[in-house]
């Protein structure tokens, strides 16, 4: 048991070191003393021991005076844009039955030169790029279009300026690719640095 009460006293006493002084850590430092004093009484092992809630305090946002950053942002959007590169199986490339022949799938490399060329330039703060597989069956096909796609995240002020942004994005793709469309989706977004 002794060795038990010395082991809580260093590991609480280590706790307190690493807290930040406030509110938070008197609340700690009441429930470590409450602790060494259990673990020092001669009580039984089997009762409960006392203890205070510890409340945490939020660490202050790390990009304060960044405009691009900040710490709270209010309307604001998520936008993701679906980009198909090719097929999902290439023995499957060949088009459906009424449709164009299928195209030559984009390479890595040529999405990286459409990234830095076409998305960077527009939103150069930041954006997010995901890998996906996604399907789509149009209304005369009889089996569903599989295909490698990417996933463009863009999260940025809600204005007209920047839906002009996302649309040439938009239409660049289309104009490299020949593809009909690129899927948009945007929703409001609760934004915090």
């Amino acid at each position: 048991m002794i060795r038990r009460g010395i082991l809580c006293n260093i590991l609480f006493t280590a706790l307190l070191l690493l807290l930040p002084c406030g509110a938070g850590a008197l609340r700690v430092q009441a429930a470590a003393q409450a602790h060494a004093a259990s673990v020092s009484a001669a009580s039984a092992p089997t009762q409960p021991v006392p203890t205070q809630p510890v409340q945490a305090t939020l660490a202050p946002a790390t990009l304060n005076d960044d405009p691009a950053h900040p710490a709270h942002a209010e309307h604001w959007v998520d936008t993701r844009l679906y980009f198909e590169l090719g097929p999902y199986n290439e023995a499957r490339s060949v088009a459906h039955a009424g449709q164009k022949p299928a195209r030559r799938p984009v390479t890595e490399a040529q999405w990286m030169r459409f990234l830095d060329r076409e998305v960077t330039p527009r939103f150069p703060d930041g954006l997010s790029v995901q890998n996906v597989y996604g399907q789509w069956k149009g209304a005369h096909d009889t089996a569903p279009h599989r295909g490698r796609s990417k996933v463009l995240i863009v999260d940025y002020p809600e204005s007209p300026e920047n839906e002009a942004r996302i649309d040439a994005i938009r239409s660049a793709w289309k104009q490299m690719t020949g593809e009909h469309s690129v899927l948009k989706v945007t929703v409001p977004a609760d934004i915090s640095f």
